[in-house]
């Protein structure tokens, strides 16, 4: 709610600095179009796709609602004014997306890494704007020929020819296209702390410590889909494997490895469509061997922690 409250104060910061356009202003000072040349300097992993489609809000909602596509790995936040600590209570994503959020460009704020490449829907969006500014589409003028005037011949009303009513159906209001499936999206990959489906001390400490967890003590809940942690300051899901995967029999093994790689693929695709990475981490590299056996673009990291560890 803090973080909203801080959204809704840089909005309405926005509206009362902001004069109204002179008539010897440019057209650059369109909204839509200074919202797409500001998101062209930033890295999004969807191509820019979020940031067009609410190009038209103002930048505040769009930041609020985009940031989920921003490439995390390649953007660092700043605090300068010190105006979204408070608001965010020290979150590291919610200080983020407050300093990301500012109606105002404050230098250094937002820093980049490596050089932005500009993202293929918003590079379609500006050289919309550009065609439209520079080249105005151009149709011949149609030839017009004299028409000979004559007389209209009266019409006679023909009682055959009387509309019909329409056959009324039931008093449904119409149903028109809606934005429901992508605000449906947006909630749906919302990260939502749960208690720890085990009560096995020594798993739960190794999802909370190694990567380290963004909720202590609680799984996540992300795209319908729970997992063991959600590594801090990145949007990196993880799974934690904490048994002795090197002490069973080979056919234990082997059924082992079958049933968690119905768990990893469930658990991989919901982070994927939800723009998180996923990571596994195991306790031996026996363990880490069998998995990437079984799907070696798989990242798996050995962390050492065990079942019967004290």
């Amino acid at each position: 709610m803090r973080l909203r409250a801080c959204i809704a104060l840089l909005l309405y910061v926005s509206a009362c600095a902001t004069s109204a356009p002179t008539p010897t202003e440019p057209a650059a000072r369109d909204p839509r179009l200074a919202n797409l040349q500001r998101a062209a300097k930033l890295p999004w992993t969807d191509g820019g796709r979020c940031a067009v489609r609410e190009a038209s809000e103002p930048w505040p909602v769009l930041a609020e609602r985009c940031f989920h596509a921003l490439d995390h790995d390649r953007v660092r936040f700043r605090d300068i004014t010190g105006r979204c600590a408070v608001a965010s209570a020290g979150a590291a994503v919610g200080v983020g997306l407050c300093v990301l959020a500012a109606p105002e460009i404050i230098v250094g704020a937002v820093i980049v890494a490596g050089v932005v490449v500009v993202g293929f829907a918003i590079k379609e969006a500006l050289d919309a704007y550009a065609l439209d500014m520079g080249h105005p589409e151009v149709r011949p003028v149609p030839e017009t020929r004299p028409v000979p005037e004559t007389a209209p011949a009266p019409q006679k009303p023909s009682p055959e020819k009387r509309p019909k009513p329409e056959p009324k159906g039931p008093d449904f209001p119409p149903v028109g296209p809606t934005d429901i499936s992508e605000r449906e999206r947006r909630r749906r990959c919302e990260p939502i702390p749960e208690p720890h489906a085990g009560e096995d001390d020594a798993h739960n400490r190794c999802a909370d410590q190694f990567p380290p967890n963004r909720y202590p003590g609680m799984d996540v809940l992300v795209g319908g889909v729970s997992f063991d942690a959600l590594q801090v300051g990145v949007r990196v899901l993880w799974e934690i494997k904490t048994h002795r995967f090197d002490a069973y029999p080979d056919f234990v093994q082997d059924k082992e490895i079958k049933k968690e790689m119905i768990q990893i693929e469930k658990q991989r695709k919901a982070a994927a469509a939800c723009g998180y990475g996923y990571v596994v981490g195991v306790s031996t590299e026996a363990h880490k061997a069998a998995l990437l056996e079984e799907s070696p673009a798989l990242n798996v990291v050995v962390t050492g922690a065990h079942d019967d560890q004290a």
